[in-house]
């Protein structure tokens, strides 16, 4: 594991990577009030070696008044693997759902695109449903299936194939409104510290179903130890408030 190069692998990723990370950062920058949230130092910036192929990871990270944590990953093996992995960790006071979206591709093809508002509480507040549906309709040709444990994952959830240029422009935008109502609906929103326990007790069954993601899960053991995998985990991708 060694110090970040001065270029990042952003550079090398397929284009949506690129686009949709720029973006995200641009929409976090544009709405909200962004402060550093430091990782453990061994874990903001990662090399390994997986079948071969030279794995890196890149995470950023920020925290704001309504979000405890910000994470955006990217991640490159060789020449062969992109990925990109999104989640937005409310404070355990704020009644908000968890905004995730991944992006995975290799060899110049987004095989999987996913988006979601996942709620805490039993539904997705109304201001959150009223903003969704007020977004433009937008329809892909390859639709996918849920994995068994994407219970958590709400009736706005879009995960697909995408086909082209055109539908990886078209779903960075769905993303990006996603997005824009989420900070949003944070900005207008209050801390409820009588609801805390129920936020925080949703947050939680978000972050144990997201770690049972078994993909994930082999890829980290196989370039790391099954250790380090769990530690990254529970630390980095879905760590639990405390």
């Amino acid at each position: 594991m060694v110090a970040p190069s001065s270029s990042s692998i952003r550079d090398q990723q397929h284009p949506m990577i690129r686009s949709l990370a720029d973006g995200i950062e641009a929409t976090w920058q544009q709405y909200l009030d962004l402060s550093p949230y430091h990782l453990p130092e061994d874990l903001g910036y990662v090399e390994g070696r997986l079948e071969g192929e030279r794995l890196v990871i890149e995470n950023q990270c920020y925290q704001t008044p309504q979000f405890r944590k910000l994470h955006l990953e990217l991640a490159r093996v060789g020449g062969s693997l992109d990925i990109l992995h999104c989640v937005m960790f409310p404070r355990p006071d704020y009644p908000l759902p968890m905004f995730g979206c991944d992006l995975v591709g290799g060899r110049g093809q987004i095989s999987a695109a996913i988006v979601d508002l996942s709620p805490v509480m039993e539904t997705l507040p109304p201001a959150y449903q009223t903003g969704l549906e007020a977004l433009p309709s937008r329809q892909f040709g390859q639709e996918r299936g849920l994995p068994e444990w994407g219970t958590i994952f709400s009736p706005y959830c879009r995960f697909i194939r995408p086909d082209g240029a055109d539908e990886e422009a078209a779903f960075i935008q769905l993303i990006t409104d996603y997005l824009r109502v989420h900070c949003q609906q944070a900005q207008a929103a209050a801390p409820d510290a009588q609801a805390a326990a129920t936020i925080l007790a949703g947050q939680q069954h978000y972050c144990q179903q997201q770690q049972k993601n078994d993909k994930t899960r082999r890829v980290l053991e196989k370039a790391f130890g099954q250790d380090w995998a769990d530690r990254y985990m529970t630390t980095v991708l879905f760590d639990l408030p405390t």
